[in-house]
């Protein structure tokens, strides 16, 4: 992969589907005259004639087979976009499938052949997913007419957002300390505002009113309101209001290891009902294992449909056991506090959907509260104009929206939560949220394709029968619906919007301005495009549990309209040039970093930090700045490919000019010197590499190997005065040679050997072996960086998620904002320091422990929780000893980002005696042909600076005499 693309495709997150704004496809996709540094390029490629690889506008397009895009038909690009297609396994989804019924299956190493299907009850069990629905319009047009009506309820629901009442009274409900929108701090308004803590991300936790809430207190009996789910999987039994229930263990469960089975308690064999619902078994199953509570109940009512949820009541009562010792009785009580707790803030009778929608609105209610600055007043009132709509439409709305689209058929819509679908999307239509097309409409051109996804392949082969021209030879889905759009476009049948509303019906999907509003929405409050409404569905599974943190948000991320509109706009730039180098059409990757490249020589100098109202630095990652700057890395790296090394020195001088403290400026440093080199130009190659080994942003990897090139190309006579850094970096590392018997010799291929067990396996498997065997007796693991990571995550938890301004805004972030700057450190430096003493004075194992097992499973940047077992990390931190950890964690919390990459591959540790005494080493391997980079080098050094035991493994292949 080129350099900066993968930290481009982690930037961009998912993929917006709507075509380029106006602006950008006017600056990317037309014709322009060539800039003066694009004049020899483009003559050089008129003298060269036709390109097989250009991939150009001109050129005649095919519809591919695997993904059906339509893609450039020379050789050239139709053979690497296959290549691209199958290597990534890009088939498309089977199914379009609703967020609420998503079952978090693994996904299949190869899809079938994708069909659209038909029937509205078969997509409501299918899977999630993820793609989204955008389609068209900027953001920026959005001040205009919507061409949809407002009614007066529309300024009367942005005033209810804006501080009603009603919305008060929701707002103080009662909510978990870790659910919910945080307490955000007003810095502006001198006081402390609870903002927007309506909903939560689970059933336990729920927003009720204040009256639902259960009078729950230390008495040994509590009354819960709670429902029977899953019951469309047991057989059918009459139910009656009040009959008597209770409950039942059942730890074997596949699915969930907390499930409670709830039994009709007037049968002899127990006939079951069903089951609890997950947020209350997770609660109830430690007691009920324990024997501490005893549970009966009765049904409450019954449901309206046969298979829907069982309003109960449950009554639990703590039983008295005199023979328990004070630990038990302890340990008991505490989870008798912890379900008090969560029965106190929960309300098990909430069903999902109102609960997702809930959700949703709580979004939009944070959003519009802390961001209302950058809608204009046309966006405001239709974002708050959801409010007024009818649960059916909010709820009918949330489906669509969270499914693949962006066509449905209505007539395929079936939910049993929304009583009148067709009212229900009336009304959405009406208020703008979305677009109907029908017989007596006439859809946009660009829309016949999304239309024609909507129809299942017999359809369009009827659909075909029913025209004058014979097009019975077409049998795949790509081939049907490439006939069928020629034919609209082209003209030649006036009839083939009729034939496809015979077929389909009215069809639905979300407006333009309600997706492009809704996609920055999700934008500001998650900020990042990776993440969407699915999160809140995953914290409400139980699948995914966010740390306990307080948002403190003093300076606003944006600060004005016109920053998230270039902001966005820069997005959608590193996106465009992404999907370039997909299609690999490299006229259209040298557009976007010129373009990126004029949009940075424009740009603002960067703002001055050290002022005391002026925002923090680590803000400066939601720049547009910093999107170009990210962009033009991919595009040196193009360059340098295609050994265009004027161009990149171009771009690397601008880069170096105008982002003056880039997380990357070491590489950017490097990769200059190397090119003026390259052009024949030793003595400014020279002068860049001295300022950048005194450049006190360049570090780690990238430093060393600046004073490398300093060294080989400042030999007399161009210096005569040799560095003071030069004797540190001869240094010797220790090495350990052994010998691999080979597998494969292939050059470029991974090395694959015969182990000391005579299996195959890699060189790091087969450096344990050695060093479990002959090497001295050592346990360890493959890791590289990652376990460091890990205890780094456990011991400095309280830290990391310590209480400081502007760097948490949502709930759902596993990491604060700065925790890859030096702002890390400086911010929390007391804290830290504390920190650090007590692991020096060896309480490190105590700590450890007491972290794993508080936030067991919660998400953590860096801890993995599955990959490194408890007993591991133990014999690390026992093995290291207080004062060398200390320096190891002291060292990342200064600079976390330049250094959580190239540590040693392996992690060794024994015990020496029966008394607990351990020791560790750590070990780069290396192949046959693999030498050490500069960023592992700059680990070794620090590492023996440490006075940590390490060393490197060579792995050489056995002589041809053995």
């Amino acid at each position: 992969m080129l350099t900066g693309r993968e930290s481009l495709v982690r930037l961009i997150g998912r993929r917006r589907r709507s075509p380029l704004p106006a602006t950008l496809a006017t600056a990317l996709l037309s014709p322009s005259p060539s800039t003066p540094h694009q004049a020899d390029d483009v003559g050089e490629a008129a003298a060269a004639g036709p390109s097989s690889s250009g991939g150009g506008a001109g050129a005649e397009r095919v519809a591919c087979p695997v993904c059906g895009e339509f893609i450039p038909g020379s050789d050239y690009c139709v053979n690497t976009h296959l290549d691209i297609c199958l290597s990534r396994g890009a088939k498309r989804k089977l199914t379009q499938s609703s967020l609420l019924d998503f079952r978090f299956r693994k996904k299949t190493t190869a899809d079938p052949t994708p069909e659209i299907l038909n029937n509205g009850d078969e997509a409501e069990n299918k899977g999630l997913t993820d793609g989204d629905v955008s389609t068209d319009r900027e953001f920026s047009s959005m001040n205009g007419d919507t061409g949809s009506p407002m009614d007066s309820a529309t300024a009367l629901l942005t005033c209810c957002l804006r501080g009603s009442p009603g919305i008060s009274k929701t707002l103080n409900t009662c909510i978990p300390s870790n659910a919910g929108l945080p307490i955000m701090k007003n810095a502006e308004n001198n006081d402390a505002v609870e903002k927007a803590s309506s909903c939560s991300f689970s059933a336990a936790t729920t927003s009720v009113s204040i009256d639902a809430c259960p009078d729950v207190d230390s008495s040994t009996t509590v009354a819960v309101d709670t429902v029977i789910v899953g019951r469309r999987f047991r057989e059918s039994f009459e139910l009656q209001e009040g009959m008597g229930i209770t409950v039942l263990r059942d730890p074997q469960n596949a699915k969930d290891s907390d499930a409670v089975k709830v039994l009709y308690a007037g049968s002899d064999c127990g006939q079951m009902l069903g089951y609890l619902p997950r947020e209350l078994a997770k609660v109830l199953a430690p007691l009920l294992d324990t024997h501490f509570i005893e549970c009966e109940g009765f049904v409450a009512g019954l449901p309206e449909q046969q298979l829907d949820n069982v309003p109960i009541q449950l009554t639990c009562k703590k039983c008295e056991n005199d023979n328990q010792n004070y630990e038990d009785l302890r340990y008991q009580q505490s989870l008798w506090e912890n379900f008090l707790g969560v029965v106190r803030n929960g309300n098990f009778q909430q069903p999902s959907s109102a609960r997702y929608q809930a959700n949703f609105n709580m979004m939009l209610l944070d959003v519009m509260t802390n961001h209302t600055h950058l809608f204009s007043d046309t966006e405001t009132s239709f974002l708050g104009s959801f409010k007024s709509l009818s649960n059916d439409g909010q709820r009918l709305f949330v489906k669509i929206y969270t499914r693949k689209g962006p066509w449905f058929r209505l007539s395929s819509i079936s939910y049993r939560e929304i009583s009148d679908v067709e009212h229900a999307a009336m009304e959405l239509k009406l208020a703008g949220y979305v677009d109907m097309f029908s017989c007596t409409d006439v859809p946009f051109e660009h829309d016949m394709k999304e239309i024609l996804n909507v129809l299942s392949v017999p359809e369009m082969k009827e659909i075909l029968k029913e025209l004058p021209k014979d097009n019975t030879n077409c049998t795949r889905r790509h081939e049907l619906l490439s006939t069928l759009l020629s034919m609209y476009n082209n003209g030649t049948c006036t009839v083939l919007p009729k034939r496809i509303f015979k077929w389909t019906g009215t069809c639905i999907r979300v407006s333009n301005m309600a997706d492009e509003l809704l996609w920055l929405v999700q934008r500001l409050f998650f900020l990042n495009g990776d993440q969407d409404l699915s999160s809140f569905l995953l914290v409400d599974l139980g699948l995914v549990k966010f740390p306990d943190y307080t948002c403190s948000v003093v300076h606003r991320i944006f600060q004005e309209r016109n920053d998230l509109l270039e902001y966005e706009e820069a997005i959608r730039v590193a996106q465009f040039m992404d999907e370039s180098l997909d299609n690999d059409n490299m006229e259209l990757v040298s557009r976007c970093t010129d373009l990126s490249e004029n949009r940075l020589c424009t740009s603002l100098k960067e703002e001055d930090s050290s002022l005391a109202d002026s925002p923090p630095s680590f803000y400066s990652c939601f720049s547009s700045t910093w999107i170009y700057s990210k962009i033009l890395t991919l595009g040196v790296s193009v360059y340098e490919r295609e050994r265009r090394y004027a161009d990149a020195i171009r771009t690397l001088k601008i880069l170096l000019s105008k982002v003056a403290s880039g997380r990357r400026r070491g590489y950017w440093t490097l990769r200059l010197s190397i090119d003026l080199e390259h052009m024949g130009r030793p003595n400014e190659s020279l002068s860049i590499a001295e300022g950048g080994v005194t450049d006190p942003w360049i570090r780690a990897g990238p430093k060393i190997a600046l004073q490398k090139r300093v060294l080989r190309l400042g030999k007399p006579p161009r210096r005569w005065k040799v560095p003071s850094y030069a004797d540190s970096l001869k240094r010797n590392i220790k090495e350990v040679n052994i010998e691999g018997r080979p597998l494969n010799c292939e050059i470029g291929a991974k090395n694959v050997f015969y182990g000391y067990d005579g299996d195959r396996c890699g060189v790091e498997q087969l450096a344990l072996q050695y060093y479990a065997d002959e090497g001295g007796g050592w346990q360890g693991t493959h890791s590289e960086g990652g376990i460091w990571m890990t205890i780094f995550g456990l011991l400095m938890w309280d830290v990391i998620f310590s209480e400081v301004s502007d760097v948490f805004h949502s709930k759902f972030q596993t990491a604060p904002l700065d925790f890859e700057t030096d702002d890390f450190y400086k911010s929390r430096k007391d804290l830290i320091e504390a920190q650090l003493k007590r692991i020096q004075d060896g309480m490190a194992e105590e700590m450890l422990i007491s972290s794993w097992e508080l936030h067991q499973g919660t998400s953590c940047r860096g801890v993995n929780w599955d990959r490194h077992p408890m007993a591991d990390v133990r014999a690390v931190v026992a093995g290291v000893g207080g004062h060398r950890l200390a320096l190891l964690l002291r060292h990342l919390a200064l600079d976390y980002r330049s250094w959580s990459s190239g540590m040693p591959d392996l992690l060794l540790w024994r015990f020496l005696d029966e008394r607990g005494g351990a020791e560790a080493k750590l070990v780069e391997v290396k192949g046959p042909k693999d030498q050490l980079s500069e960023q592992q080098r700059a680990w070794i050094f620090v590492l023996m600076d440490f006075g940590f035991d390490v060393e490197v493994c060579k792995v050489s292949l056995v002589s041809k005499q053995r």
